[in-house]
C-alpha cells in the first residue's frame, strides 16, 4: 500500500518557494534571456540539497521581477519558460475535479477498488492526488488548480471543467447540484445561493466556463437524464464503452450491452452533447486480433464518437481481474504488443475524432504484470513514423501555437453518418492539413430518438432542430481581449463556421438551429443571432 499521507506531504513541500530558490531562478532567467536553453540552464544550477528548480519557480521569479519594475513584461519570454504550454494550446485551460467516494453500480472486474477514492481511481494518480489533498471539496479543487495555472503563466479566462469520479449519474441530484455550484463559485470568486445564480454570474466572470464534462455509464443515459444534465450546464459526456463485443462485456461483468452503448450515443447526439467513449483493449477474453476488429466497430456500426480515450487494461492487485491472472485465465499484453496494436488502429481513426489519451495515468508501481510504460502515446507515434504512417485524428492535426494566415485556410466539410443522424465536421485547415478551427453540426434523421425538448423542435414541429454540438478554434489560450499575431482564435473563424452551419441546416430543410452552449459562451452566441431557449440557445432560420 502506498504511504499516501507521506506522498501528499512531499508534494506540498515540493511546491513551496524559498528566497534561495528565487535567487537561483534569477540567475537562470538572466542566462535564458541571453539566449540559453531553459532545460540545460536549469541543470547548470542545481539546488543545494539536490535536484533542480521546477519551472513554476522560474515563472514566479519572472512575475516578481516584472512587478518590481526590474524587467519589462515579455509574453514571448514567458512562453519560453512556461511549463507544459500544451495544456492550453487547445485554446482552453482544463480544470479536473473528482467527486467524493461513492458506491458505483458497476461490478467490472478490471476496476481497482480503494475505499478512499471514487470507483476506478487510485489516490496517487495526478488528478486524484489533488482531489484527495483537498478532501474532494469542489471549491478547493478548482481554486487550487487555478492557482497552479496562474503560477505557471497560463491564462485562465476560458475553463473547461472536467468532473471525474466513476458514475456521475449514480450520485444524488442535490449533491450534483451543490458540487457544480461550488465549482462555479470558485470560478466566479464569489459565493452564490443557487446554481442558477452561480451560472448567471459566470457569464461575465474572470474565469468563464466554456465546457462542462461528466462521466457516466451507457445504461444511465435517458431523455430525463439528459434534460437534467443540461440544467446543470453539462456540454460533454464521457462513457465507458470499454468493448463493443457482448461476449467480452459479459466476461468482464460490465453490466450493459453494446446495443445500450449505441442507444446512449444516439440519445446524446440527438441532444447535442459531445460524445467521448472509453475503449479498453486487452480485457479478459480479448486478443490483439479481436481488439482490432472491435475498434473498427466504433466507426462502422454507428457509434462515431467525437473523442476517444484508449485505456489498455492494466493489471492491478486490488481489482478482481488479478484473481483471474493468478489462476492463469488472463495474460496482459506486452508493451510491444500494445504499441503494435494501437499503431495498427490509430491511422484508421476518422478525421472528426480526437484521441484524448492512450493510457491511464496510473503509476507503474501499481501494475502487477504487463505494460508499465506511461509514454505509450509517444511510443505509438514513433512506431507510426518508423512505418511511414500518420494519424489523422483531431489531436494529431491541431494547429496549436503555430501562427495561421487566414487567406491560406480552406474550409473542409467532412460528412459522415452515425446512427440516426447526418454529421458535418466543418474544419478550417492550413495547407499542411493542420486544423485551425472546427464545428460539429448534427442533422437528426426523421427516426432520431425523441427527447421531448421544445428547444429541439422547429416552429412547425415537423422536424427536429439542427444542432451545433461544438465550436472550437485553436491557438494558445489568450486572455479575453488579448491579441496575438496570427492566433486562430482572433481572426473570426468561429463566426464563419456558424454562418456555414446555418446555411447547411437551411439547405437540408431545417427551420431552427440550436446550439448546446456552455454557461460562459452564452453571450458569444447571443451576439451572433441566437436567443435563449429553455435548455439551449436557438436561432430560427
Amino acid at each position: 500500500m502506498v504511504d499516501f499521507d507521506r506522498k501528499v506531504e512531499e508534494w506540498t513541500k515540493a511546491r513551496a518557494i524559498t528566497p534561495e530558490m528565487l535567487e537561483i531562478a534569477r540567475d537562470v532567467l538572466l542566462e535564458v534571456r541571453a539566449g540559453a536553453d531553459v532545460l540545460k540552464t536549469l541543470r547548470k544550477h542545481p539546488l543545494p540539497g539536490g535536484g533542480y528548480l521546477a519551472k513554476h519557480v522560474l515563472v514566479a521569479a519572472y512575475h516578481g521581477l516584472v512587478q518590481r519594475g526590474e524587467w519589462p513584461a515579455d509574453p514571448a519570454f514567458l512562453a519560453r519558460i512556461r511549463m507544459k504550454p500544451v495544456r492550453t494550446l487547445s485554446g482552453v485551460a482544463t480544470v479536473t475535479v473528482l467527486t467524493k467516494p461513492y458506491p458505483c453500480p458497476g461490478q467490472c472486474i478490471f476496476c481497482p477498488t480503494d475505499a478512499r477514492m471514487p470507483k476506478s481511481y487510485l489516490p496517487d494518480e495526478p488528478g486524484a492526488a489533488r482531489a484527495f489533498q483537498n478532501a474532494f471539496d469542489p471549491f478547493d479543487q478548482v481554486r487550487s488548480r487555478l492557482e497552479s495555472y496562474t503560477a505557471l503563466g497560463h491564462p485562465t479566462d476560458k475553463i473547461e471543467l472536467l468532473i471525474l469520479g466513476g458514475t456521475w449519474s449514480s450520485y444524488k441530484h442535490d449533491y450534483q447540484e451543490w458540487f457544480i455550484r461550488r465549482c462555479f463559485d470558485a470560478l466566479n470568486e464569489v459565493d452564490s445561493a443557487t446554481l442558477d445564480e452561480a451560472q448567471a454570474r459566470n457569464e461575465t466572470a474572470a474565469h468563464r466556463n466554456v465546457g462542462l464534462v461528466i462521466e457516466t455509464r451507457p445504461d444511465r443515459i435517458t431523455p430525463a437524464e439528459l434534460a437534467w444534465l443540461r440544467r446543470l450546464g453539462v456540454t460533454k459526456v464521457q462513457m465507458g464503452a470499454q468493448s463493443l463485443d457482448d461476449r467480452i462485456l459479459e466476461l468482464n461483468r460490465r453490466g450493459h450491452t453494446a446495443a445500450e452503448t449505441l442507444r446512449a450515443a444516439a440519445l446524446l447526439r440527438a441532444a447535442g452533447f459531445k460524445i467521448v467513449l472509453h475503449w479498453m483493449p486487452n480485457l479478459l477474453g480479448a486478443t490483439p486480433a479481436s481488439d482490432e476488429v472491435d475498434f473498427a466497430r466504433l466507426w462502422s456500426d454507428g457509434y462515431s464518437p467525437d473523442e476517444i480515450k484508449i485505456y489498455p487494461t492494466q493489471l492491478l492487485a486490488n481489482a478482481e481481474l488479478y484473481e483471474c491472472w493468478q489462476r492463469g485465465e488472463y495474460t496482459p499484453y506486452t508493451t510491444d504488443e500494445l504499441v503494435n496494436l494501437i499503431a495498427n488502429v490509430k491511422p484508421t481513426i476518422p478525421p472528426y475524432c480526437r484521441v484524448n489519451r492512450i493510457i491511464r495515468d496510473i503509476p507503474s508501481t501499481h501494475v502487477v504484470d504487463g505494460n508499465r510504460r506511461t509514454s505509450l502515446r509517444q511510443d505509438v507515434l514513433a512506431e507510426l513514423a518508423r512505418r511511414g504512417q500518420r494519424c489523422n485524428c483531431v489531436r494529431c492535426r491541431e494547429v496549436r501555437g503555430t501562427p495561421v494566415t487566414p487567406a491560406d485556410l480552406q474550409l473542409v466539410d467532412s460528412v459522415y453518418h452515425p446512427a440516426y443522424a447526418e454529421e458535418h465536421f466543418l474544419q478550417f485547415v492550413t495547407p499542411e492539413d493542420r486544423i485551425a478551427g472546427y464545428l460539429r453540426l448534427s442533422l437528426p434523421a426523421t427516426d432520431a430518438p425523441a427527447l421531448g425538448m421544445p428547444d429541439l423542435e422547429d416552429a412547425g414541429g415537423r422536424k427536429g432542430a439542427a444542432l451545433i454540438r461544438e465550436v472550437h478554434v485553436y491557438g494558445q489560450a489568450l486572455a479575453v481581449g488579448a491579441e496575438s499575431e496570427g492566433a486562430a482564435q482572433h481572426i473570426g473563424l468561429g463566426t464563419a463556421l456558424l454562418e456555414r452551419a446555418a446555411g447547411l441546416a437551411r439547405a437540408a430543410g431545417f427551420s431552427r438551429l440550436a446550439v448546446i452552449s456552455a454557461i460562459g459562451t452564452r453571450r458569444y452566441y447571443e451576439k451572433r443571432g441566437f436567443r435563449r431557449g429553455d435548455l439551449y440557445l436557438v436561432q430560427d432560420l
